[in-house]
């Protein structure tokens, strides 16, 4: 069975209960990222679960969907518009019941799967723990912006080490997609996670040092938190520089939010 796959459940459980009772009206609530609501939201990570289901058959089903994808963008349209052509524009309380469907029914499918085989997705193909992985970690990020929305801080468990890996992982990336070149090493990490083991990451004789929350350093690596406004401590002048741009997501170089932007209302 495929750790990850309960671990995106959970979070995506996680987050329905959040919003299971909320209004058509509350739904439309905006958010800091990007003014986007809750219902830009859910339809968002509901499309890209849809998308990740198709990776699995691959073939013209796949096909059929980036070429969707791309007629948009070269239409000079937007990803929302096209998320909203994918759900036939709903909202509110139903499309917050496509989406739980949705994602308790790829959670099945994935539970069972090859965690080493490859899929297809935009851009290079995946194994399929990285993609349910990357699954994982957005629906943590952008939920973010719901808790902060409504004022509440979320309970983490030690399933964000999907995330903490993802963001190791894409140090080079985040130097890439920002045009600078990649440092020969990357900064040691000493994270405590949510219930208290330390976990660490990368050579410990390394001048360069990451040492906190395993939470707050998701905070930085997914970009719902400035660097300013956690309480990681940084040492070295390249895990100062890491942290300003990273970016564990993919897609094209996008800025941090300022200083004080982004937090509980």
């Amino acid at each position: 069975m495929l750790q990850q796959a309960y671990d995106f459940f959970y979070e995506s459980e996680s987050l329905y209960n959040l919003l299971e009772n909320l209004s058509d009206k509350e739904l439309e609530t905006q958010t800091l990222f990007k003014r986007w609501t809750f219902n830009n939201i859910i339809r968002h990570l509901h499309v890209w679960n849809y998308a990740l289901n198709l990776s699995l058959k691959g073939g013209p089903e796949w096909e059929g969907f980036l070429k969707e994808l791309y007629f948009f963008l070269d239409k000079g349209k937007g990803m929302k518009d096209f998320e909203q052509t994918i759900t036939n524009k709903a909202k509110g309380r139903e499309l917050l019941n496509i989406w739980k469907n949705y994602y308790t029914e790829i959670t099945e499918k994935f539970k069972l799967e090859d965690p080493k085989r490859r899929v297809k997705w935009v851009g290079p193909d995946m194994s399929v723990i990285s993609s349910i992985s990357a699954r994982h970690m957005e629906t943590w990020a952008h939920g973010q912006s719901i808790f902060d929305s409504l004022g509440l801080k979320r309970k983490n468990k030690d399933s964000i080490l999907n995330i903490v890996i993802i963001g190791n992982n894409t140090f080079k990336w985040s130097y890439k997609v920002n045009k600078i070149e990649v440092p020969l090493d990357t900064p040691y990490l000493k994270l405590v996670s949510p219930t208290g083991k330390i976990w660490e990451f990368n050579n410990s004789k390394n001048n360069n040092i990451i040492e906190g929350a395993a939470e707050e350093f998701c905070q930085v690596v997914t970009q719902v938190r400035n660097i300013d406004d956690v309480n990681l401590k940084i040492k070295g002048p390249i895990s100062k520089e890491w942290l300003s741009i990273a970016q564990c997501f993919a897609g094209n170089a996008e800025s941090p939010p300022k200083p004080g932007s982004r937090g509980i209302k």
